[in-house]
């Protein structure tokens, strides 16, 4: 025979009965639960993706951008050095050709000032100019060229037993020419007439109508006035000629791409920056996908 369960063995399976409906209660309502949540879960998940990608492509862009920066300011840099270089070399030429000058000659106190004044401007300019990174900087190089510059007509001026110079700007047509000695009416192709300064025989030339001496510097395939370089040139120039205030009106006009020869210059360098921006962050998503097979 079957034994039959007694009442308290009876209310013991109830009761493990409903333990086991309730779990199964539970586990069902966690599902549900789980289901429902999973759309939301997946959307997080998503935005996190998007997100991480936008980070990545921000990154490399970057990254990019400063390797164009980096190849522009060197491309920029370049030509610059090499002209304030070339000064260098000049001023070293004449400083040379001082001291044959100076030979046999006494020198007071004073030429002996200016004339080490002289000697220290060119081994500051020579240094300077190797160690130049940026375009911008070469304008501390020619100030140095500048007052080095001056201080060998100094020198000259007191040998001879002469005032010392009145402290003019360079010659405007090739600063290496050394202090202007007048301004003089001229009017560069397609501008308009201005008195600028200029060394004794380039006030020659130019009353004689014919053309000055003029610094020259390539721009591509082609050799052009140095003030019509670009953008790079105008710290140069500022260097030699930035202390005189009545050059401002210069930089202002004539130099660097005036009128609209600026204006187009400006518009293709905004156009540039943009090109850069717009290359570095398809670079950047470039990058972001290499690792991708489609």
């Amino acid at each position: 025979m079957v034994p039959q369960p007694t009442g308290l063995m009876s209310e013991q399976v109830a009761h493990r009965r409903g333990s086991m409906g309730g779990l199964l209660l539970q586990v069902a309502g966690a599902g549900v639960l789980a289901a429902a949540a999973y759309p939301e879960v997946m959307e997080l998940v998503l935005v996190l993706v998007v997100l991480g990608g936008l980070t990545a492509v921000a990154v490399a862009a970057g990254r990019s951008g400063k390797k164009r920066e980096l190849a522009r300011v060197e491309a920029e840099v370049a030509p610059v050095k090499k002209l304030a270089e070339e000064d260098v070399t000049a001023l070293g030429v004449e400083l040379q050709d001082l001291d044959i000058e100076l030979a046999g000659h006494p020198l007071d106190p004073g030429a002996n000032a200016d004339y080490q004044r002289a000697l220290d401007s060119y081994e500051s300019a020579k240094t300077a100019a190797a160690a130049l990174t940026r375009a911008e900087d070469v304008r501390h190089v020619t100030e140095i060229l500048e007052d080095g510059r001056y201080a060998m007509a100094c020198v000259r001026a007191r040998v001879a037993g002469e005032p010392l110079p009145q402290r003019r700007p360079p010659c405007f047509f090739d600063p290496r020419h050394g202090l202007s000695v007048a301004d003089v009416p001229w009017t560069p192709p397609g501008g308009t007439s201005r008195d600028v300064p200029a060394c004794a025989l380039d006030v020659e030339r130019v009353r004689a109508g014919a053309e000055p001496d003029i610094r020259k510097v390539m721009v591509g395939s082609r050799r052009v006035p140095y003030w019509q370089g670009g953008r790079a040139y105008q710290p140069y120039a500022q260097g030699y000629f930035g202390t005189f205030s009545p050059m401002d009106w210069m930089f202002m006009g004539m130099l660097f791409g005036g009128g609209f020869d600026g204006l187009g210059e400006g518009i293709g360098a905004i156009g540039e920056g943009i090109g850069d921006v717009l290359g570095g962050i398809g670079d950047g998503i470039g990058d972001l996908f290499d690792g991708f097979d489609f």
